[in-house]
């Protein structure tokens, strides 16, 4: 397998910085329209050689034909990004591209923009180098991903309807961090081979209201605070996935032994070494069981009016072992109140797990180790919602990863302030898709 890249065009960071500036928030047609008229213009081999055509409301889809139609590749990325203002801790106006201190800076820089550049650059640089693909090569590049994907349903039927079956699919996902764990500094390549599932569920308190003068012994207020509380102080039941396992393993010979020890004594005694490790919050405790988050509170219209009805959002990342229906009633069971009314607004299950010792993920394995070297590839399971998700329920082969490397600030960045990709990462980026594309026969 040759292993010779085909030189990046110069300006890539440019390029992202034009995606960034068009402000493509869910409701704003203009400028999805215009980031589409973008890619046309900035990647002039693809558009020529590649098959286009729409799905679902904002999908676009590129079809490179290779030396066969079985088996195909779909790589996959979203160009919608959340709302962001300017102002408050932004350093930069959050859809400026702004090129600052080795990195482009901006909403979209890592979710989803640079993802998609890296994948479409590399497919534009392998086909000024005349190369054809071993078997078809998708690209899929959602518009409504921040909005639970409607994008991706469409483009998930269409490939069932066409009696496409992907040999693998690649979306966003983990990326190349420094110390997945505390005690693990080891660079590595973080592969999603599954993903939670999301619960949307509504709290409501209810009362007859009045004037704030009098207020009864027990308030909406109060009640609602109560069932908010009984959930936080009695979070669900952890346990180790299978992945979560494999990836302590990958992690074994890449230590010294006394880490090779500890990972050891983890993965074997799990169920204990999953309330230890729960006990240190964060990412470690959301990668070992379901979780709720508070993210909407509403109700009450003036200073002095008892409110009659008050209610909380609940944002739920549903782990593998559980469901939809057994959330349900693990709220309504720690609630333990009759009169708090919970409402399921939305659910989906958590997805397959994909493998991690087959031809797939060696071939992404080794694309990260032509890219990043040294760099350790370990399997996980995601705590955020991809697109792929809906092709999880027909392609066994389903990853996510985005080959860009993302510190703590970074990763913390995505969907907060300050968005940032080094450049230098990008150009990895890019490098691992050409890789992983010239290996695919």
């Amino acid at each position: 397998m040759s292993t010779t890249y085909s030189p990046a065009r110069p300006g890539a960071a440019d390029r992202l910085a034009l995606m960034i500036r068009l402000a493509t928030v869910a409701g704003d047609t203009e400028q999805f329209d215009r980031f589409v008229a973008l890619l046309a213009v900035e990647y002039p081999r693809v558009h020529a050689t590649l098959s286009f055509e729409r799905v679902g409301e904002t999908g676009l889809l590129y079809r490179w034909a290779g030396a066969t139609e079985r088996d195909p590749a779909v790589l996959m990325a979203h160009y919608d990004v959340v709302p962001a203002e300017a102002g408050a801790g932004w350093i930069h106006d959050p859809f400026s591209g702004a090129s600052s201190e080795g990195s482009v800076w901006g909403r979209g820089a890592l979710d989803d923009k640079g993802p998609l550049l890296v994948i479409i650059e590399a497919v534009e640089n392998l086909l000024a180098n005349g190369f054809t693909p071993a078997r078809d090569v998708y690209l899929s590049f959602g518009g409504n991903e921040e909005s639970y994907g409607s994008d991706a349903v469409a483009l998930a039927d269409l490939l069932q309807d066409r009696g496409i079956l992907p040999w693998i699919v690649l979306d966003e996902g983990g990326a190349v961090v420094d110390a997945p764990l505390s005690f693990v500094p080891v660079a590595s390549a973080m592969v999603g081979v599954g993903e939670k599932g999301i619960v949307t569920a509504r709290l409501t308190a209810s009362s007859a209201g009045g004037h704030a003068s009098a207020p009864p012994a027990s308030s909406t207020a109060g009640r609602l605070a109560r069932a908010l509380l009984r959930l936080e102080r009695n979070p669900f039941r952890v346990h180790m996935p299978r992945p979560m396992r494999q990836m302590l393993a990958s992690f074994e010979p890449h230590v010294g032994w006394r880490h090779r020890l500890l990972l050891r004594v983890l993965r074997i005694a799990h169920p204990l070494a999953a309330r230890v490790l729960a006990l240190r919050g964060g990412e470690s405790a959301a990668l070992l069981r379901t979780t709720i988050a508070t993210t909407v509170l509403s109700g009450g219209s003036a200073a002095n009016v008892l409110p009659p009805s008050l209610s909380a959002t609940l944002n739920i990342r549903v782990a593998q072992g559980e469901t939809v229906e057994t959330v349900m009633s693990t709220l309504r069971r720690r609630i333990a109140d009759d009169t708090i009314a919970l409402e399921l607004l939305d659910g989906s299950e958590p997805s397959p797990l994909s493998p991690a010792d087959n031809e797939q993920f060696r071939l992404i394995a080794r694309a990260v180790a032509e890219t990043y070297p040294g760099t350790v590839t370990a399997p996980y399971v995601m705590m955020a919602a991809t697109d792929s998700r809906h092709l999880h329920r027909f392609a066994p082969a389903v990853y996510r990863f985005t080959p860009l490397e993302m510190d703590a600030a970074q990763r913390a960045s995505i969907h907060g302030e300050n968005e940032r990709v080094g450049i230098d990462s990008l150009a990895r980026g890019e490098r691992f898709f050409q890789s992983l594309i010239r290996s695919l026969g």
